[in-house]
């Protein structure tokens, strides 16, 4: 799938360190409650891509799953695009940055959290940056 940035590997690793290149460029993942973000619960702010600076996540659809990595219930419209994953011998749903192609992280349906959509989108937190100020809610406004 082709993604509006396009950069070479090379070209990533300038912008991105280690950690954020493994999981971002080649589908990895953080240990669990490791993450800067698992913990982390503003009442305001988005959470933008580490790799593109793309809108991800309001802070507001953020919430404690327990799952040690950052969750949320739903994305920015248009901002994460779904993949099948069928990697490790079960199939899953990978999700990623609708800009870059950047890996986020996986989302579950019917766990039974008490949020609006049944979702959890859990997401490394290497994969983030996180903005305290809104620039979605402010272009809607």
């Amino acid at each position: 799938m082709s993604y509006p940035v396009q950069k070479s590997d090379a070209e990533w690793q300038a912008v991105l360190n280690k950690d954020q290149f493994r999981v971002l460029r080649n589908q990895g993942t953080e240990a669990p409650f490791t993450g800067e973000y698992d913990k982390h619960m503003p009442s305001s702010g988005v959470y933008n891509c580490a790799g593109c600076n793309a809108p991800l996540y309001k802070a507001n659809h953020k919430f404690k799953s327990g799952c040690g990595w950052p969750a949320f219930f739903d994305a920015v419209p248009g901002a994460v695009t779904r993949h099948v994953d069928s990697s490790f011998g079960m199939e899953r749903t990978e999700i990623v940055c609708s800009n870059c192609g950047g890996h986020l992280g996986h989302v579950f349906k019917g766990e039974g959290y008490p949020t609006p959509t049944d979702e959890r989108h859990c997401v490394n937190s290497v994969s983030l940056k996180f903005n305290k100020d809104d620039p979605v809610a402010e272009s809607k406004a």
